[in-house]
């Protein structure tokens, strides 16, 4: 669905809103959401393996306490999902 800019003022009348307030509160609660999923995201791939953050991981894989073989790509992706998750915190403190 895509909106115009007068559908979006409209709306924003119709509940006696701003647009600008309307469209930040909008993009907030889109930006918490893909916070929320990642957080599983994330709070999945540590509980399997035990580990609190991507440096333990790291330590633990490196010490040979994590095997090797179908791992890594669980490392990669906690690792990249952290980035994210560090992205879009920042992004809701600046709004």
């Amino acid at each position: 669905m895509e909106l115009q800019a007068k559908e979006i003022e409209a709306l924003a009348e119709k509940l006696n809103l701003s647009k600008d307030e309307m469209l930040r509160d909008s993009l907030k609660v889109f930006l918490e959401k893909k916070l929320r999923e990642i957080k599983t995201e994330i709070f999945k791939i540590r509980m399997k393996y035990g580990v609190s953050s991507v440096e333990e991981f790291e330590g633990r894989y490196k010490k040979g306490e994590i095997e090797e073989k179908d791992t890594w790509q669980d490392l990669q992706k906690l690792d990249h999902l952290e980035f994210k998750k560090d992205e879009l915190e920042k992004a809701l403190g600046e709004l």
